[in-house]
């Protein structure tokens, strides 16, 4: 395995509502590590997207706030780093594709404009590297550079407007992407093709993935390791043929119970029974404990520690520790 390039050491993130404070994100540690795809998945709510904009710095001002941990990336604490320190690092080493992706270009600028743009804000004015970058990355995206660069987001499909904001994101070879559920809006054709695209460009570029999903069928395929969030918490880190093969907590193995599958019995088939808790006040012990059929007494009292079941192969049960 190779080194971290991203650390994630007890990361707490709230966000601040009405009846009271929101805990996203609570004590979270993860390592990302160079030259991987790993997937974040977990239901709705979960926290998932709130890490992905807290490596970023991209929380909403005045609602959320990092309030403990850090994130480390060369030697820089991206927690804390002042804002200048963390405009060289957006896009140009990290960038993001974010949720609802489809709505996020401008709908009055050709896609060209759109990798102008971002060149410009960081320092780069030279039309003719933008152009020529711009249209390799499309090329690499099986788009048609010169029709995709003259045309306005309204007169692509879906997937070719999903498939240019991955190329933008690629504009200025960051070492790492983040995608936050990029093809939830497409349908299964284009979300698969837009799959076998990332694992591709990941593998030419040798570039580091996140990637954020609550379908987490979708990284059976393109993944290299899996962290499954619950209510705000990772619940088990591994390598993908572990997780889907010898899952080891129970929410875990619930998840992948609740996904349908063309060879197996449907009668196996589960969803996970209850709700996922209210984040303002989270249940005692372990987050799952209402939902699990294996809760112990001591799970309702006593968070459980994160215990290595083998290397690189880790979870927060009481039932494994």
């Amino acid at each position: 395995m190779s080194e971290p390039i991203i650390s994630i050491r007890g990361l707490r993130v709230v966000y601040h509502a009405l009846r009271g404070v929101v805990k996203a994100v609570d004590n979270v540690s993860l390592d990302v590590m160079k030259g991987e795809l790993i997937g974040v998945v977990g239901e709705s709510g979960s926290g998932k997207t709130t890490l992905a904009m807290a490596i970023l710095r991209l929380l909403p001002p005045k609602v959320a706030r990092i309030v403990g941990g850090h994130i480390l990336f060369d030697g820089l604490d991206l927690a804390t780093a002042r804002e200048e320190e963390l405009r060289k690092v957006r896009w140009s080493r990290i960038s993001y594709v974010p949720q609802a992706a489809l709505n996020a270009l401008n709908p009055t600028l050709k896609i060209i404009d759109h990798f102008m743009e971002t060149a410009k804000s960081h320092g780069i004015r030279d039309r003719k590297w933008v152009v020529e970058r711009a249209s390799e990355l499309l090329e690499t995206l099986r788009l048609e550079p010169e029709r995709v660069l003259n045309s306005y987001p309204h007169e692509l499909s879906g997937g070719m407007k999903q498939r240019v904001l991955i190329a933008l994101s690629m504009l200025l070879n960051p070492e790492v992407i983040i995608l936050d559920e990029p093809t939830t809006a497409l349908d299964v054709l284009t979300q698969y093709f837009i799959l076998n695209l990332l694992r591709a460009i990941k593998e030419k570029y040798n570039m580091t993935m996140m990637f954020i999903t609550h379908d987490i069928a979708v990284i059976a395929g393109i993944g290299d390791r899996v962290a499954v969030f619950y209510a705000g918490k990772v619940m088990e880190i591994g390598d993908v043929y572990t997780i889907f093969k010898r899952p080891a907590h129970p929410y875990t193995r619930a998840l992948i119970k609740s996904i349908p599958t063309l060879t197996g019995n449907i009668e196996e088939m589960k969803p996970i029974p209850g709700t996922p808790p209210d984040l303002i006040n989270p249940p005692p012990g372990c987050r799952f404990h209402p939902r699990c059929p294996y809760a112990m007494e001591k799970c309702k009292r006593v968070e459980p520690p994160m215990v290595e079941l083998k290397p690189g192969h880790l979870a927060a049960c009481w039932l494994l520790a």
